[in-house]
């Protein structure tokens, strides 16, 4: 194939039809004419274009290239009324395809154009409408120029929004707040167009406040310690306290979202950055309009509202309330939870006690409402020394245990007189609160409303019997149930406790035993009043003069010293008396105690319970 040549000089030949017929000037005018007509066009760039055909699926534009370029139809279904002649704007995607064909895009024309007015709303800090297209997760999509923004439900209101779907479908004026040109994102927001305006309410509403002032507002939220208010630009709090005179647990029991309301001023700071409103003093004080009649003794009727540690409040009337404090509430003298007589909503009777109009304060007592049990006159005949009761166990000291006989009448059971064999270090390891008990009264004092009760007294003290079983010298069967560093403790027969020292738990031929274990011990010493029984491994047949451990045995000497031989199988078991009282015990058929213990507790008792009151 020939190459054309570059520096051909077509002016050095006279071709007769090409040119031939113009001068030099003529030519240089029709090459200027023609660079008129034509543009120099390039490609990703947005031209203006004017429609000069339109067919079922293209619409053809001139853009003043050199050929009309083509654009769907689809792409202006938004123009109603296109026609020939429109001038719009068109996105040169390609000056020239395979055919030659000028490739244009509507569509990407008007994003183009949509982001440059984007930028310039930004930087020029502009107003634009948009339309509220749809809701999202956490706010609005609003198209902008064709562009879908993001409008936060924060920035629609300075107020909270609670439904988002109100503005759905609708147009809104917003300001373009950030752009994120990597994810092609854009925040609008309402709210700034509205802040200026409300910062200008604001101080006129600052400027003119005043302690006492009363305003309109809308409850805007809800908390479980109060509400905040609008006031116009300007939130205030309206404390739960300061709703109603009366007693609510929540806000929204008597007032709801939206709600206008009208409020005190009680305070505001020195920076008025925070406003105090008030309620309930818009209304006359409840107390103000109380009864007369209504004094010290009165009767009086109401709703429990509220039962603390120390008592329950009962409502007379909305905004009035006194306390019933426990010790108020029963005859008892020994405190107990105030749950137990009383709850919440309950509607009781009471009397008044003291009353203060100008504290606004009022005490109240419904045992009052009964007689004391111990100014009746037969309290002495019915709770007298010897008398058998049951009562439910109210209260559990170190020493001992408080059991109620009647309402308002309750007595001490002293440790030491819950049972004849066992130890109890505690009244808990007896009893639990709340079971019953059976006692027998052991002192009464009706000066000091005292009842010193017994729970062993109902059974004959079997440490008389045991007396003659327990002989020093006699062998029993034993098992190590405890050790310490001084010796050990034993289980012997009939639920009894002994002890051995570490000397003595050692056999003559060197063993020993250890928890658990079983073995012959042979009593040294047995302690009726001190309940206590001391025994010992060593010479298990045969009684020595050094292991004579009684001070009785020490004191008259040695009557003999002929050894003994007292096995168990000499003992309980072959005396008829004995097996007797053996039968008893397993079966806790115990004869009744017809008099009280000879050791006094009178004093033990006043003790306790002045221990107790500490």
């Amino acid at each position: 194939m020939t190459e054309p040549l570059k520096d051909f000089d077509w002016d050095k030949f006279d071709v007769k039809g090409f040119g031939g017929n113009y001068n030099q000037s003529e030519k240089t005018g029709l090459l200027e004419l023609y660079g008129e007509t034509v543009n120099e066009i390039a490609e990703k760039q947005v031209v203006q274009g004017t429609i000069v055909q339109i067919t079922d699926r293209d619409v053809i534009l001139n853009i003043g290239f050199k050929s009309d370029g083509l654009v769907p139809l689809a792409e202006f279904k938004e123009m109603e009324n296109l026609k020939i002649g429109d001038i719009v704007d068109v996105f040169v995607e390609n000056r020239e395809d395979k055919t030659g064909q000028l490739i244009l895009s509507r569509r990407k024309a008007k994003i183009f154009r949509a982001w440059d007015m984007i930028q310039e709303s930004l930087e020029k800090d502009l107003i634009i409408e948009g339309f509220v297209k749809r809701r999202t997760k956490g706010g609005l999509i609003v198209d902008i120029y064709g562009v879908e923004a993001f409008l936060p439900g924060s920035q629609i209101d300075v107020k909270p929004i609670r439904d988002f779907d109100i503005f759905v479908g609708k147009k809104m004026e917003v300001k373009i707040v950030k752009i994120n040109h990597t994810n092609d994102n854009v925040v609008v927001s309402h709210k700034v167009l509205i802040e200026k305006d409300i910062e200008a309410q604001k101080a006129g509403i600052l400027n003119n406040l005043e302690k006492g002032q009363v305003l309109e507002g809308v409850i805007k939220n809800m908390t479980n310690f109060g509400v905040f208010i609008d006031l116009g630009g300007v939130d205030g709090l309206l404390h739960i306290t300061d709703i109603s005179w009366g007693r609510i647990s929540h806000p929204e029991e008597v007032l709801q979202l939206d709600q206008k309301v009208n409020i005190v001023v009680l305070d505001f700071d020195d920076e008025k950055k925070r406003i105090s409103l008030g309620m309930k003093q818009l209304q006359p004080h409840p107390w103000d309009s109380l009864p007369e009649e209504i004094q010290a003794g009165s009767k009086v009727k109401g709703k429990i509202v509220n039962v603390a540690d120390y008592g329950a409040f009962l409502e007379l009337m909305q905004g009035v309330e006194g306390l019933i404090h426990v010790s108020e509430m029963s005859w008892s003298q020994h405190l107990r939870n105030p749950q137990d007589f009383l709850k919440v909503s309950d509607e009781i009777e009471a009397v008044v006690l003291t009353i203060d109009r100008d504290e606004r304060k009022m005490s109240l007592g419904i045992k009052q409402l009964s007689e004391d049990p111990w100014n009746k006159q037969d309290v002495l005949v019915k709770y007298g020394v010897g008398t058998h009761h049951k009562g439910i166990v109210r209260n559990l000291t170190s020493f001992g245990l408080f059991i109620e006989l009647e309402e308002g009448i309750d007595g001490l059971v002293h440790v030491s007189d819950l049972s004849w064999t066992k130890k109890i270090k505690h009244p808990s390891e007896f009893i639990k609160v709340g079971e019953e008990l059976e006692v027998v009264v052991l002192e009464l004092d009706v000066a000091n409303k005292r009842l010193a009760l017994g729970h062993k007294q109902l059974e004959e003290n079997p440490w008389d019997t045991f007396e003659t079983i327990f002989t020093p010298h006699s062998v029993h069967k034993a098992t190590v149930i405890q050790k310490t560093d001084k010796g050990a403790i034993l289980e012997l027969p009939y639920g009894l406790e002994g002890y051995v020292t570490l000397k003595n738990i050692v056999a003559e031929d060197g063993t020993t035993v250890d928890v658990g274990d079983a073995s012959d011990f042979r009593v040294l010493e047995f302690n009726k009043d001190d309940r206590r029984i001391i025994l010992t491994r060593n010479r298990i047949h045969q009684s020595a003069p050094e292991d004579q451990g009684a001070k009785k045995g020490k004191k008259e000497g040695r009557k003999s010293d002929k050894p003994q031989n007292v096995e168990a199988k000499s003992t309980l078991g072959d005396l008829q008396a004995l097996s007797d009282l053996k039968d008893q015990m397993m079966g806790g058929d115990f004869k009744k105690a017809e008099k009280p213990a000879k050791k006094t507790t009178k004093k033990k008792v006043a003790e306790a319970e002045d221990d107790e009151d500490m």
